[in-house]
């Protein structure tokens, strides 16, 4: 292949231009604000035009950056493809050998007969406006490769300074950070097996001050649940450069002869809108795959907790009934030898001390009343206090045989990679599954892996939910992870909601549910209503602004109800009823962000895709500066339309500061003044909100 080709994928919002050249691995010469309908002769000249010069002390050629940055060819950075043959072959020579271009998918194949590799790359612009690239690697000598990285990369523009990604803890999960995007890399590597409280849900680069609401931003997220590495890194020497891919580590990845190893997918994205041009693309993609109207979730963990007696439970079915509950969940202590977290995990049978006659009177008295049910597992975890560990120790997973890892939260991993294990996983949860009748499932995971090689651990977790999901297609999957720990587009390809965290303080998930929803679609986040205390934080808040959180989100209850006030119950039944009425709004409309000018209060909403309708929050996060907040205003509106505004408060009117005799009167105002002006409101005391209706 001699002459240079230049690939070109676009829509209305974005393209990627790559280049195919006669030796080397492709490259990506743009990759950002859409060229339109750019003919070849302009595409080899932007080309040529944007190829690097040739500085004093540097190589002899222009280095290029390539779709995996290639040291062999003069990159000074992270390389794309780390590996070796008994320390050998460490920098291939890899040049393409043939490439295809159909239906806005890009695939290419490179070849190094020395090194004995073959390299396959993908790279797809989707309808949704997102982009998905990932590589495979394929073995072709006699011996071994140990292969150590395959991390797909892209470039950043020199005017992207910003750089914006997240840490967190448990209940604290996806906390923003922003940094300069300057000399060095960025390196965010996640080695606990799992997603992680602490990893990074994406990684965004931006113009200077990029907001939700402006500037340029290109974004990065791994689709893997296991170890994963996202990174920034920019040299005097070379192209800024944004890439990512799953975190090997020493020996986890050996290929034999003939054996092939296929990196998970990189999802990114481009916005010349800010940040929710980011959401946008994102949210479509996860909207791919239809959901059902998202039911009204009670789940009994913080009602109940071990304290399964079934008169309790029937009692608060019959509440939550009332109310207007969909689907009833039961959570951790129904299976053999639970009472407590210390022992039970593993043993994968109905308690019959607890549930004499099984679970059946319980879903049939949930039925009965016309709700859903739902049931807790945690498979991929062991307890040393139970049958299956005594039978079979081995089955943990360690850092070698016979040696186990710290405890926590009394439990061990079960290593479902081995080939018994995970069928006796399998055949357990199919069979309670098919034994009873169960529309949901509550899929938790409540440790980190210590000490242990994870890439067969989460290959095997993957292939389980695909099995099960083959085997009961009616039964819906939630991702919980000690709440938020394992939310990924990996694990979302295959389950139908995350909980988004196990903190419902409703102050605390305003900001959990913020920076979660970048990335997803309300629908996909569980999102319930709590006790009046937090039992995560102690903070105590009205009904109103717990109700207000919750709406923009899968709402659910997880509260014991039956403890609630006559007013409690009934501002819950209203609030059930309106997020009936307005969830097919919510989980389905455009996400927006005002960029308020006051930290103290946050301003955000869904629009209809249409925008006939909108529905946006005013949540008064602490107190202000201002003695008078800021104008609330109103983006994503159709400009040239007249809405009419009407606050709606279905829990409760929130709790007002000082002598504002305001009364919420619907007003009516053309979108274009909504958006630019906006409407003042009274001042609300710290922790409240108010919810307001466009149509």
């Amino acid at each position: 292949m001699n002459n240079t080709e230049v690939v070109h994928l676009h829509d209305d919002t974005s393209s990627v231009v790559i280049e195919v050249r006669g030796a080397g691995l492709p490259v990506v010469s743009h990759w950002g604000r859409t060229l339109g309908d750019v003919g070849q002769d302009a595409l080899r000249t932007l080309a040529d035009v944007v190829t690097g010069t040739i500085p004093n002390s540097s190589p002899d050629h222009a280095v290029a950056l390539t779709l995996l940055p290639d040291a062999g060819a003069g990159h000074s950075g992270r390389p794309g493809l780390r590996g070796h043959r008994g320390g050998e072959h460490f920098a291939p020579a890899l040049a393409v050998t043939s490439f295809s271009v159909e239906d806005s998918i890009f695939r290419y194949v490179a070849e190094d007969p020395a090194a004995a590799l073959t390299v396959t790359g993908v790279v797809e612009l989707a309808s949704s406006g997102m982009l998905r690239l990932r590589h495979s690697i394929r073995n072709d000598g006699s011996t071994p490769y140990a292969l150590e990285g395959l991390e797909t990369a892209l470039p950043a523009p020199a005017h992207a300074t910003e750089l914006l990604d997240f840490t967190g803890r448990w209940s604290r999960e996806r906390s923003p950070q922003r940094h300069p995007f300057s000399y060095g890399t960025w390196v965010r590597e996640n080695r606990r097996g799992r997603t992680g409280s602490d990893a990074t849900i994406g990684l965004l680069a931006g113009t200077p001050g990029f907001s939700f609401r402006s500037g340029e931003v290109w974004a990065l997220h791994v689709a893997w649940s296991g170890n994963h590495v996202t990174y920034a890194e920019s040299f005097p020497d070379s192209t800024p450069v944004l890439g990512g891919g799953e975190l090997l580590l020493p020996g986890e990845i050996v290929l034999a002869p003939g054996e092939t190893y296929e990196s998970p997918w990189l999802y990114a994205a481009y916005s010349a809108e800010g940040i929710d041009g980011i959401s946008a693309a994102f949210h479509r993609q996860l909207r791919e795959r239809a959901l059902r109207p998202r039911p009204v979730v009670l789940n009994t963990w913080e009602a109940v907790y071990f304290d399964h007696d079934l008169s309790r439970l029937t009692s608060l079915a019959d509440t939550a009934a009332a109310v207007g509950v969909e689907r009833f969940v039961l959570d951790d202590g129904w299976f053999r030898h639970r009472r407590d977290d210390t022992a039970g995990l593993g043993d994968w049978y109905v308690d019959e001390t607890v549930w004499p006659d099984g679970l059946t009177p319980l879903i049939k008295h949930v039925r009965a009343l016309g709700m859903e049910f739902g049931l807790w597992f945690e498979p991929e975890m062991i307890n040393t206090d139970s049958d299956l560990y005594r039978a079979h120790p081995d089955w943990v997973l360690g850092p070698r045989p016979g040696v186990l890892p710290p405890s926590w939260r009394n439990q061990q991993v079960l290593n479902i990679a081995h080939p018994e294990a995970y069928e006796y996983i399998l055949e357990r949860v199919s069979s309670v599954l098919s034994d009873n009748d169960i529309a949901f499932v509550k899929w938790d995971h409540n440790r980190d892996l210590i000490g242990s090689r994870v890439h067969d651990q989460t290959e095997a977790y993957y292939r389980l939910l695909d099995e099960l999901r083959l085997r009961h297609p009616h039964v819906e999957i939630e991702s919980c992870s000690s709440g938020g720990a394992r939310i990924d587009l990996g694990v979302l390809s295959r389950t139908d909601r995350v909980w988004t965290s196990d903190c419902n303080d409703a102050l605390e998930r305003q900001l959990i549910q913020r920076w979660t929803g970048v990335f997803l679609p309300p629908e996909l986040m569980g999102a319930h209503v709590g006790p009046t205390r937090s039992h995560t934080t102690g903070r105590v808040h009205d009904l109103s602004f717990r109700v207000a959180t919750a709406l923009f989100g899968h709402f659910g209850i997880e509260w014991d109800i039956n403890s609630a006030s006559d007013d409690e119950r009934a501002g819950l039944q209203a609030a059930i009823e309106y997020y009936k009425d307005v969830r097919s709004l919510v989980h389905s409309g455009v996400t927006v962000h005002s960029d308020h000018p006051d930290p103290a209060a946050w301003v955000h909403g869904v629009v209809a895709a249409d925008q006939s309708e909108a529905l946006f929050c005013y949540a008064q996060i602490a107190t202000s500066v201002q003695h008078m907040p800021a104008r609330v205003r109103f983006p994503g509106l159709d400009p040239s339309r007249t809405y009419r505004l009407s606050f709606d408060a279905p829990a409760g009117w929130p709790r007002l500061i000082g002598r504002d005799e305001k009364k919420w009167e619907p007003v009516s105002l053309p979108g274009s003044v909504l958006a630019d002006v906006g409407i003042q409101l009274p001042v609300l005391e710290p922790e409240q909100a108010i919810l307001m209706r466009l149509k």
